[in-house]
């Protein structure tokens, strides 16, 4: 399954939107307003949980240096990455699109397809505001 948020245009250079989302613990101030719990276990590593959601674990798998960043389910019975694009348009302009990408059965991704959907629309929608 594959799902991809809205674009966003950040008035930053891509240095500092890719630094922003570098550092894992800046990710609670992108979380939605339903979160319940949001936990930084290490410097790459952190949990989060929605209410009414299981608690989610994501770690830091891959990192580009102003072009991308993933994030990748560690633990857990799920597979999934949510991958960061990040595109300099000028020195300070940048666009920003989340994708997220997992294997789940039919049953699954029927389930979570909306609530990731949205999830991920708001992360990128309160990088307007908080990067």
């Amino acid at each position: 399954m594959k799902l991809e948020s809205p674009k966003v245009t950040l008035d930053k250079s891509a240095e500092e939107t890719f630094n922003f989302l570098s550092d894992v613990k800046n990710f609670e101030s992108l979380m939605p307003e339903n979160i319940s719990k949001f936990e930084v276990l290490e410097n790459d590593k952190f949990l989060f949980a929605l209410k009414g959601m299981p608690e989610i674990i994501l770690k830091k798998k891959e990192a580009v240096p102003y072009n991308k960043i993933v994030l990748g389910a560690a633990g857990g019975k799920l597979d999934f990455a949510l991958i960061a694009d990040i595109t300099e348009i000028e020195s300070n302009k940048t666009d920003v699109k989340l994708n997220f990408e997992g294997e789940f059965n039919a049953m699954m991704a029927m389930m979570i397809k909306g609530p990731i959907s949205k999830f991920i629309e708001t992360l990128t929608t309160n990088m307007k505001t908080e990067i």
